[in-house]
């Protein structure tokens, strides 16, 4: 009677066991899984995971960890490269530094750096008459608690302690484009030539003092000496919460060198036409002062010159650890998470065992065996990864909200990663449990209790 007839055209068999409701085509159809299996065997396996919760979520506990971090540290990284891109580019893309060390040198100096002779007021002129690339130029001096002086500003009896007392001339709000005065005016060349006492304020130190009054023409005393405040910088913070041009009172170059004539570390500030004359700025000005300092031809420079972008490097070196250090906390939570949902599976194999062997009874394929325990552990871990995207999206937001000096962005890249590495990891770690369930022997299967 079963002559002609095409077992394939058959309806699916459909099987009811506790908590499941699975269906299959007949074992004579030897096709692939059907985009209907696929989506049913999906739903069996949210079902499985649904009803294990407990044992489910600490299953995917180390790929919620993982990708957690990943997405929180991407976060704040990607906010914190912004950030620093936006400080550069305060500084200004055409300026840059000479001086007698260079920044930010954490290793300690050998002899010949420590002997190097300083930079002179000299150096300065020579380099704004000699160097045709170089646009403006201005030498600065520099007192305050980092450099190893105390400062402190009164006016009546309000006092600002430990603020940053700089010298420098009229070109220096042209060469470093953060002192922007707000109101009032800059230094002139006839205040720096004449040593006058007057000073410009950091919005931060100016709002201690004034308050709601205007500070513009009063007059105050630095470190115990009289000055008559001309102006008032735009408000500014410092990089991750150090000192910016809030903290600093500028006076003229040569009323510095007259009150302090102890301080001698002079910083050359310059600038080029625009950034692409950078390069050759720099080249000229090192040829210069090399003649000046008389530096042999095989001999490096004794001084440094350092270019605003040294900020986005520094920051680059440091990040380049903090996200190697990320991706391997992420990756032992990802193998610690992968290696568990393995252990699960094995173990959701043995239990299942006789409803492996009434699925094969009735029907099912190695492959519809195969696809339904790998999705399963694919479900599992692309669930931890969901969790762990949303937690690191929280905690990327808490950081943004709590700590302004530390900022955070999600990015939409390392979401997308976290994501696809957690279903990587659960069918990387799915396949040998799905492979084994695959392989049973139906009449033993039958057989265990």
């Amino acid at each position: 009677m079963l002559q002609g007839l095409d077992v394939r055209a058959l309806p699916p068999v459909t099987v009811y066991l506790p908590g499941r409701i699975l269906s299959f085509r007949s074992s004579c159809d030897n096709g692939g899984v059907t985009r209907a299996e696929w989506t049913e065997s999906l739903g069996v396996a949210l079902a499985t995971i649904s009803s294990q919760k407990l044992r489910s979520f600490l299953t995917m506990l180390g790929v919620v960890v993982g990708v957690a971090s990943v997405i929180s540290v991407a976060a704040i990284i990607d906010g914190l490269n912004g950030h620093v891109a936006r400080k550069v580019q305060e500084l200004g893309t055409e300026t840059f530094f000479i001086t007698r060390f260079k920044a930010f040198q954490l290793e300690p100096w050998p002899e010949e750096i420590r002997l190097r002779k300083q930079l002179t007021y000299e150096d300065a002129v020579a380099i704004r008459e000699h160097c045709p690339a170089v646009k403006k130029v201005t030498p600065m001096l520099t007192r305050g608690f980092i450099f190893g002086g105390d400062n402190e500003i009164r006016f009546g009896s309000n006092r600002v302690a430990d603020p940053i007392l700089r010298g420098g001339e009229p070109e220096l709000t042209e060469v470093l484009h953060v002192y922007a005065v707000h109101s009032g005016r800059f230094l002139t060349s006839e205040e720096n030539l004449h040593a006058a006492h007057v000073c410009i304020l950091g919005g931060a130190i100016a709002d201690a003092l004034f308050g709601p009054l205007d500070p513009i023409g009063k007059e105050v005393r630095v470190n115990g000496l009289t000055f008559q405040v001309i102006g008032i910088f735009e408000p500014h913070q410092g990089l991750f919460g150090g000192p910016g041009v809030d903290q600093f009172i500028i006076i003229p170059y040569r009323t510095f060198a007259k009150i302090y004539p102890e301080i001698e570390e002079i910083v050359i500030g310059a600038s080029a036409f625009d950034p692409r004359a950078l390069p050759r700025a720099e080249e000229e000005v090192v040829d210069l002062l090399r003649r000046r300092r008389h530096v042999l031809t095989n001999k490096p420079s004794d001084f440094e010159v350092t270019s605003a972008d040294f900020l986005t490097d520094l920051w680059q070196k440091l990040t380049r650890a903090l996200v190697l250090l990320t991706l391997m906390i992420a990756s032992i939570g990802l193998v610690v998470g992968g290696i568990g949902v393995m252990n699960i599976m094995l173990v959701s194999v043995t239990e299942r065992t006789g409803e492996i062997g009434v699925r094969k009874a009735v029907g099912a394929r190695r492959v519809d065996i195969r696809s339904q325990f790998l999705l399963e552990a694919v479900a599992l871990t692309g669930s931890g990864g969901v969790i762990g995207i949303l937690i690191g999206i929280t905690l990327s937001l808490a950081v943004a909200a709590l700590s302004p000096d530390l900022p955070a962005r999600v990015s939409l890249f390392w979401t997308l990663a976290g994501f696809v590495l957690s279903l990587a990891v659960g069918l990387f770690f799915g396949i040998y449990p799905a492979v084994k369930a695959a392989n049973l022997d139906p009449v033993a299967c039958l057989r265990h209790e």
